[in-house]
């Protein structure tokens, strides 16, 4: 086992992701990924991934997941599941792509590129909190976190956005938002 900086790297924790892809429903069928590329083929962001589906299997294969960890790859996902309907090995890539996030997320793994990581906890914190998403708000904690400055070269857009009635400026919870905030709770301690 290497250590660096006290986070596990190489071949444990590729062991981990393996234990952990084969509790995901047909998680087993990564082993069964013939290369075929349908899955990089499919995704509709793949073009700016550093490792696309089909990249991912091989780095698992050559022991390297730590790099698909600090990657972009997996936060560009867009999880619409082409990769998964398209797999002709029934691979359920998105799921695979999860846990790489929850992985990455478990052991300090913080990608290189931190926008897409950085959206992503801004998205979590407000459905955390709210139940549903606000796009106002998650663009002002996006841009806290990313450059408040780099907000301004949006602010034409938002003023479009906001005349036409497409933008709401308010955050508004859903009913129940303390028994999804209870389930959410049970699901942390399982982890």
């Amino acid at each position: 086992m290497r250590v660096i900086d006290g986070k596990v790297e190489g071949r444990e924790l590729t062991k981990k992701f393996l234990e952990e892809v084969m509790l995901i429903p047909n998680g087993e069928k990564v082993n069964m990924c013939i290369q075929c590329g349908t899955c990089s083929a499919s995704c509709p962001t793949g073009y700016a991934m550093d490792f696309t589906p089909r990249q991912i299997v091989a780095a698992l294969r050559a022991n390297i997941i730590h790099e698909v960890l600090v990657s972009n790859s997996v936060w560009l996902c867009a999880s619409c599941y082409a990769c998964t309907v398209r797999c002709p090995a029934g691979i359920p890539w998105t799921d695979i792509m999860y846990q790489l996030k929850r992985l990455g997320e478990d052991e300090g793994i913080i990608p290189r590129v931190k926008k897409g990581h950085e959206l992503a906890t801004a998205f979590n914190s407000i459905i955390d909190k709210y139940g549903l998403s606000a796009e106002f708000l998650l663009m002002l904690k996006f841009y806290f976190r990313t450059g408040i400055f780099k907000a301004l070269g949006q602010l034409g857009f938002a003023t479009k956005m906001l005349t036409k009635g497409r933008l709401d400026l308010g955050a508004h919870k859903i009913k129940g938002i303390k028994g999804l905030q209870k389930m959410m709770a049970v699901m942390e301690e399982r982890k």
